[in-house]
């Protein structure tokens, strides 16, 4: 089921396995071999997939995705599945390869913290200008 829908859904959004890899930071063989049935992915990735592709992880991997199932035409521009990252004792992240790259994120540059009841976010701030108000 889960090679059908990766291959399926790889075609649909013109990727090839390289830029699929490369999008969620596997080997081209390993999707490869994800779509040949010859290994799984582990659930991150699949999650990783699900989200790219806009479907729900349990479509992903429970039912067979194909015409029936109403799949955005064209892949999001910009949309990237980083990886999971594991926070330090003292709240250190380190930031994924792939996503240093994509950003142009290099060591002394400063990001800003963001978040709300539904997740955080980092964004590279080049020139930041703080303001203060009185009252």
């Amino acid at each position: 089921m889960i090679s059908m829908n990766i291959k399926y859904l790889r075609k649909k959004f013109s990727l090839s396995q390289e830029e699929l890899a490369e999008k969620i930071g596997v080997s081209r063989q390993s999707i490869a071999k994800w779509e040949n049935g010859e290994s799984l992915p582990d659930i991150q990735k699949c999650a990783d997939m699900a989200f790219l592709f806009e479907v729900s992880l349990d479509a992903f991997v429970m039912s067979p995705i194909d015409e029936s199932v109403e799949v955005k035409e064209e892949p999001s521009e910009g949309r990237y599945v980083f990886g999971l990252v594991k926070v330090g004792e003292r709240g250190q992240v380190v930031i994924p390869k792939h996503a240093r790259k994509v950003y142009d994120i290099k060591a002394g540059d400063k990001l800003l913290v963001l978040g709300d009841n539904r997740g955080m976010a980092f964004a590279k701030i080049n020139n930041m200008h703080i303001f203060t108000f009185g009252g």
